[in-house]
């Protein structure tokens, strides 16, 4: 197509193809495949850290993860999953923050979640959570309740400083962006989750 103009012109027009494929295809990647978040709160610590002067922040540096987009479109989400979704309306109203979240899912659609104090019965079972350190489980109880169809229970590990399904309900499964699976940075943090 472009064998007829001079040699400057082919290079030029060869550099701009280049140049709008790559960014093409990065974009394409950030919005279908992997796409990273930063952590803006001690909600997740210490599986996952926030820093500044924010309170229950244990880091200099706020952990960078990826997210991968596409997985939920092969797989259903598993209990444990560490997940970045858009904020529900009513959370950005009752914990006055919006943009994405990032908890765990501790509860599946048909479940009965319910808190005993402050430790989580799926079930009627106690849910095993090496995740949660003592110090930051609060003591509430909750009455059972069951998870609707496509929906589920989300929680922060720092159930102390959480605004999660407790307080705002289910999260629906169209607010699901992706499940978190590497901290890369810092570096001395990077790594599967």
């Amino acid at each position: 197509m472009t064998g007829r103009l001079p040699r400057p012109w082919r290079v030029a027009i060869d550099w701009v193809v280049t140049i709008v494929g790559a960014v093409a295809i990065v974009l394409a990647v950030k919005e279908w495949v992997v796409n990273p978040y930063r952590i803006p709160s001690s909600s997740m610590e210490p599986t996952l850290h926030c820093a500044g002067a924010g309170l229950g922040c244990t880091a200099r540096f706020s952990d960078r993860v990826l997210a991968n987009r596409f997985i939920y479109h092969i797989k259903d989400p598993e209990r444990g999953d560490i997940v970045v979704f858009q904020t529900p309306l009513r959370a950005r109203r009752d914990c006055g923050a919006g943009g994405t979240f990032v908890k765990r899912i501790v509860g599946l659609p048909g479940d009965v979640w319910e808190l005993r104090d402050g430790f989580v019965f799926i079930n009627g079972s106690r849910l095993e959570e090496s995740y949660v350190k003592p110090g930051q489980r609060d003591v509430d109880t909750l009455p059972p309740e069951r998870i609707p169809k496509s929906s589920y229970f989300v929680m922060g590990d720092n159930r102390n400083q959480s605004c999660d399904s407790r307080r705002w309900g289910p999260l629906p499964r169209a607010n699901l962006i992706g499940k978190v699976f590497s901290v890369y940075f810092p570096p001395r943090r990077i790594g599967l989750r």
